[in-house]
């Protein structure tokens, strides 16, 4: 009889620790749960990390991620409004908003993620073949007036530009997922290419322009260099008559004083000066084999024969 107690109290025992086993669970850091009875939510979703407590055996928990999750679309070819085709690859953040919204729509993220390439895939390709090319790769803070379109002329003004695209993309998105339980953080253009006959135009197009700022550039520095060798040339006129002025002040203030020495000699012994004179004649005039044809009764021939009559 008491083996058959024993029995019993440790069946029920065991029982007590499979149903509390069963009955708790533990909600982790960055994650909500939804519990199901029989596959329908009872209850709302469980948010608070921590030990929670469900019916033993008849209900379960589907959990699902509280943190940002990543969305990454396959890489499509998409005519914008100006029918140029380009490569478009976009990427997106998401989170589930609604734990038990999310569970009745689309059950798991694997299925989300399918909902999620419609949606967004779509709502791309619309949004880019109502826009001109310029609008997905510019943003709107730039002069048109420093880009070239492919006629040669400035290109169009941005309107929205790429990150409002992006944004707008995010606004039409996020209201068409809301009913899924998703909230959509943003949208981004991970990558935008040409096609290559594009991208081709598009190589030649940036030479030209780029040939284009370079002469600007080259004519520009000419201009500069011309106003720097005139300004040079003024101030080198302007120096060299300073200069001229200059010496030819000095070279009177000279004469005149030379005059004036020469004056103040011939007065106090003529004789002498014009002696002085002649001698500076001869100086110049013969070095050492110079032959000198002249008259004897040249003033200049008087000293040399006055010394030959001394001799």
């Amino acid at each position: 009889m008491n083996k058959i107690i024993r029995m019993v109290v440790i069946v029920v025992v065991l029982g007590l620790i499979a149903t509390a086993w069963d009955g708790f669970f533990v909600l982790p850091e960055g994650r909500q749960a939804v519990v199901t009875q029989f596959g329908a939510p009872v209850g709302q979703p469980i948010v608070k990390a921590g030990l929670h407590f469900k019916t033993p055996f008849i209900q379960d928990v589907q959990y699902f991620d509280k943190r940002l999750l990543i969305w990454d679309g396959d890489p499509n070819q998409i005519p914008t409004k100006d029918k140029t085709f380009v490569y478009v690859d976009v990427s997106a953040r998401w989170r589930i908003s609604n734990a038990l919204t999310f569970l009745q729509a689309v059950n798991n993220e694997s299925r989300a993620q399918g909902v999620l390439d419609d949606i967004i895939g779509s709502t791309v390709r619309d949004l880019i073949n109502k826009h001109n090319l310029v609008e997905i790769i510019r943003s709107s803070d730039w002069n048109p007036e420093d880009h070239l379109g492919p006629d040669g002329k400035p290109a169009p003004k941005v309107i929205m530009g790429r990150d409002g695209m992006e944004k707008r993309i995010r606004e039409i998105v996020s209201k068409a997922t809301t009913k899924y339980g998703i909230d959509v953080v943003d949208v981004m253009f991970k990558r935008v290419n040409y096609i290559e006959s594009v991208r081709k135009k598009v190589y030649e197009r940036m030479i030209s322009e780029r040939k284009r700022i370079a002469a600007e550039k080259r004519s520009l520095g000419e201009g500069q260099k011309a106003e720097i060798l005139g300004r040079v040339g003024r101030e080198l006129k302007t120096i060299t008559s300073a200069a001229n002025e200059t010496a030819e002040e000095i070279k009177g203030k000279a004469d005149a004083k030379a005059v004036t020495i020469y004056a103040a000699a011939y007065n106090r012994d003529p004789e002498f000066y014009a002696f002085s004179k002649t001698l500076q004649s001869y100086e110049k005039t013969m070095g050492k084999n110079t032959n000198l044809v002249i008259s004897s009764d040249s003033p200049f021939f008087k000293y040399m024969q006055d010394m030959k009559g001394t001799k």
